[in-house]
């Protein structure tokens, strides 16, 4: 068990990126001599260097003069394959081979074009010993979003959503009025800070007038992303404000001010979900968060264009209002959030 025990240290290093890569994989990396931990390092932001490099450098600043022979000793531990090609910066693989390591033991494969295959080749050819599929299906998870946009040609999508405990979503009169408590308010918030981006509608940017920020002290601001075909919202609206990128996708102008873009499409009213999707792919946009409105969540059900599904339910009971989405799912996590449950679905795949 001794390569899951590091492993699993990969993934608890790699998730410390969570938030600050994208659309990078995150990525934790242990290098081990006589079983002990020499070094260790993560991916920390978006066009820094990677995991393998940060891990090395630790080495080489600890013990100096002896680096050289501890990692040509040395087992390296790294979530996801080292990649293979010159990006912005250079290829962990060649980083590995030059300080000539022992053994390399990788999480999964990089579906990544550029790589697949292509870092565990390098290293082999040089005489390393590579060991892959150690805790796979736990390095999968940590990068579903990743792996779902370069396998899919579209963003990781979460639909978020709150429900009274008889399944209302919103009241009929059109009025902004909570169903959660503070607990699922600053879940939420931290969600926001974690993924890409956050998508509403028009009636949901109209009547709440939410800010869609993470509230978070150091936290990163999702985009923000708002559905309103003929720009009806007014510009008085917290999206227009400058805490965050917006885009507005719309059918009137293609414009770019500050930080609101503008994005024209065409016949909204048709393939609605499909064209976001694709939008944001093309804008490298890993993960969105889609809050609502109703009929914005029931085109992606429908669609059957998600992942997963944050469904807080709350002891509330209104008796009437607009029904919450119905939606199928295996279940994932039931957690209680004080007077709240949260249900966690993901989409079973075929």
């Amino acid at each position: 068990m001794t390569d899951e025990i590091y492993m699993q240290r990969c993934l608890e290093l790699a998730i410390l990126g969570i938030g600050n890569v994208s659309p990078n994989p995150m990525v934790g990396c242990v290098i081990v001599h006589e079983n002990k931990i020499i070094g260790e390092g993560y991916h920390q932001k978006i066009g820094e260097v990677h995991a393998e490099v940060n891990a090395i450098n630790a080495v080489l600043t600890t013990f100096g003069d002896e680096a050289p022979t501890l990692l040509k000793n040395a087992t390296v531990y790294v979530s996801l394959e080292p990649c293979a090609h010159f990006g912005k910066t250079p290829p962990c693989a060649d980083l590995l081979v030059k300080h000539e390591v022992k053994r390399v033991v990788i999480g999964n494969a990089d579906p990544f074009d550029a790589v697949n295959g292509k870092g565990i080749e390098k290293l082999i050819n040089a005489g390393i010993e590579v060991v892959s599929g150690v805790l796979e299906d736990k390095c999968s998870y940590l990068n579903r979003n990743f792996f779902t946009r370069i396998k899919q040609q579209r963003p990781f999508i979460i639909l978020k959503w709150a429900q009274t405990a008889d399944g209302y979503f919103a009241p009929l009169n059109a009025s902004q009025k909570w169903i959660t408590g503070a607990i699922a308010k600053q879940l939420s918030y931290r969600w926001r800070s974690e993924e890409d981006a956050i998508l509403i509608g028009k009636s949901t940017a109209i009547i709440d007038n939410p800010q869609l920020t993470s509230r978070i002290s150091g936290g990163k601001n999702p985009i923000r992303i708002v559905i309103d075909k003929n720009l009806n919202i007014p510009l008085s609206n917290h999206i227009f404000d400058d805490q965050a990128k917006t885009i507005i996708f719309n059918e009137v102008k293609t414009e770019v001010m500050e930080n609101i873009h503008y994005v024209q499409m065409e016949d909204m009213h048709f393939y609605l979900a499909q064209k976001i999707a694709f939008q944001l792919f093309l804008m490298d946009i890993q993960s969105v968060i889609i809050e609502g409105g109703i009929q914005i969540l029931n085109h992606f059900i429908s669609a059957n264009l998600w992942d997963e599904a944050r469904i807080f339910t709350s002891t509330i009971v209104w008796n009437e209002g607009y029904k919450a989405p119905i939606i199928k799912g295996k279940v994932l996590e039931n957690l209680p959030l004080g007077d709240d449950q949260l249900t966690i679905l993901a989409q079973n795949k075929s």
